[in-house]
């Protein structure tokens, strides 16, 4: 009997993500340096895996215009400025204002899976780390785009790359807030609330946290 070809699907799907995740470290830490060259052969054999989700993994991160690619100069971490970083945010900010209409009736007076997040962030603005502010700021705004209940809309806004982008901005461009706790809190006191602007309250706050140049 031939085997099933089925777990192999999901086996590479994950190394290819670990991968991914791998080089997405490397640029936020500054290990790969805004205009440095990426060598598919190291990242391959440092792993110990072969080329060809290396190849996958890059092709990923080129479409989330983290890196651009040459037949002459091979693959590079893009030279981002802020006015790339900023673009993301009106994006962003229109589809988490649709989350926040859709989520709205169904969060209802029980807004109780944003609240870690809330308590993890003013931990984070006391201690001053940056690391976890991202961390628990986009674990937020994730929880709230799921509890729209819409997967189209959770895919193209996981999509965006919002995680490295947020932390590209604060690395890059010195983007970094003192309080994040406090915003929101208020947007979940607004959903508590049935505040009918909700929505654009979460517009504004996505859009006030773009980099400015």
């Amino acid at each position: 009997m031939t085997a099933s070809p089925g777990p192999s699907a999901p086996i590479a799907h994950s190394l290819r993500e670990h991968i991914r995740e791998h080089i997405v470290e490397g640029i936020i830490s500054g290990r790969w340096q805004p205009g440095e060259r990426i060598v598919e052969r190291r990242v391959a054999t440092e792993l110990e895996v072969s080329q060809t989700p290396v190849r996958e993994a890059l092709r990923e991160l080129e479409s989330l215009r983290l890196i651009e690619s040459s037949p002459n100069k091979g693959v590079r971490v893009r030279s981002l400025t802020a006015a790339d970083l900023e673009e993301i945010y009106p994006v962003r900010a229109g589809l988490e204002q649709i989350a926040a209409e859709l989520a709205a009736p169904r969060l209802g007076a029980d807004a109780s899976v944003l609240d870690p997040h809330v308590a993890a962030l003013r931990e984070a603005d006391a201690a001053g780390d940056a690391e976890a502010q991202v961390r628990h700021t986009v674990g937020f705004h994730r929880e709230l785009v799921r509890a729209a209940g819409n997967s189209v809309l959770l895919h193209t806004w996981e999509g965006l790359g919002i995680e490295v982008f947020t932390s590209l901005s604060i690395r890059w461009l010195g983007t970094r807030q003192e309080a994040y706790a406090e915003e929101h809190r208020e947007i979940v006191a607004a959903f508590r609330r049935g505040d009918p602007g909700v929505a654009e309250l979460v517009k504004a706050h996505v859009l006030g946290c773009a980099p400015h140049r």
